[in-house]
């Protein structure tokens, strides 16, 4: 092949990669019949100008071909700007409401806690309540994560404790339709809007451990109550942004490990970037590296006593309530060994 046509065939190569993101977005955002309709003729259109750029020259009609792909190109742009979040969709029940938050020096309260009672993913009894919390009590946070994909990939949460008794665990989620399951894929397509829950540990992480069999690991995070109210306060304010101002969750910049890395980073903005952040699964390992875990214990061993699976199952009939149970053994908790 001589230098010219590799260069040629080098240039289709944007173009095929521009055709596979367009007809992707179309597919997520469109129903499966036009979906169908409009990304078979952008597909094809994108690979018939990827061929007239990787061959030579010569082709009949091949200007008019360029000219059609580019205006299909500006089209797609267009359409692809004009989508926009929104709060006016038939949410799924579990994030039907938004979090309201409001402070009056040091006391918080909370409009749409979800206090939800799951019994299966498909048979729970909805609850929302509001909540006051005394943030001069708080005292304790916990990085939680829940595996439902494999080793690599987890749902990161926080749990802030109160010296009262109280616990708010918060989560950032998709927001998603009655009709919708959650997709990795979807989310770098603007297929969802996103979502801080705030609830008790009873919903969203027994939820997790108990009803859908997530594998499920908890670590006591190492924190000054300062760093903690700011951490909380950030995290409240981040919901009240998003409660006024739609936001898109993106897969990959906008989910629920990069907000934990974003948080982090006003306490301390020398964390670095680093590949577990969004290979979240080793979320907790990149804390423990960084000396965000209370005990100097070896991480595996911290890992192996984190995880609350059978303690979490053998609360649902035993006397000590959820939260109690899960902690029991976990290293900086003041809990008695198992």
């Amino acid at each position: 092949m001589n230098r010219r046509r590799l260069v040629r065939s080098l240039s289709a190569l944007p173009v095929v990669a521009v055709t596979t993101w367009g007809a992707a977005a179309l597919w997520f955002q469109l129903a499966p019949a036009p979906a169908l309709a409009v990304g078979g003729a952008w597909t094809l259109l994108g690979l018939a100008v990827a061929l007239v750029l990787a061959r030579a020259p010569g082709w009949q009609h091949e200007r008019r071909l360029l000219l059609a792909g580019a205006l299909a190109l500006l089209a797609m742009l267009g359409w692809w700007q004009s989508l926009a979040p929104s709060h006016a969709r038939a949410c799924a029940d579990d994030v039907a409401r938004l979090l309201e938050a409001s402070v009056d020096g040091e006391r918080l309260t909370l409009r749409n806690v979800r206090a939800f009672e799951w019994r299966t993913e498909t048979d729970y009894t909805p609850r929302w309540e509001t909540r006051r919390y005394d943030l001069s009590r708080l005292e304790t946070a916990d990085l939680v994560l829940s595996y439902w994909m494999g080793p690599h990939i987890a749902h990161t949460l926080v749990s802030f404790g109160f010296s009262d008794g109280q616990r708010l665990v918060l989560s950032l989620e998709i927001r998603k339709e009655r009709d919708e399951t959650f997709s990795a894929a979807g989310g770098f397509f603007r297929k969802f809007e996103q979502v801080i829950v705030a609830s008790d540990e009873r919903d969203l992480i027994r939820t997790r451990s108990n009803v859908r069999g997530e594998q499920v690991y908890l670590y006591r995070l190492r924190a000054t109550p300062a760093q903690l109210r700011a951490a909380l306060l950030d995290y409240l304010a981040r919901a009240e942004r998003l409660r006024r101002q739609p936001e898109f969750y993106n897969t990959l910049t906008s989910n629920c490990t990069t907000i934990l890395f974003e948080l982090a980073r006003r306490i301390d903005p020398a964390l670095p970037l680093d590949y577990r952040l969004l290979a979240s699964g080793h979320f907790a390992e990149y804390a423990y590296e960084q000396g965000a875990l209370t005990s100097r214990l070896p991480y595996a061993v911290l890992r192996d006593r984190g995880h609350i699976n059978a303690r979490g199952r053998a609360s649902d009939t035993g006397a000590h309530d959820f939260s109690q149970a899960i902690r029991v053994g976990v290293p900086g908790v003041n809990a008695a060994a198992p």
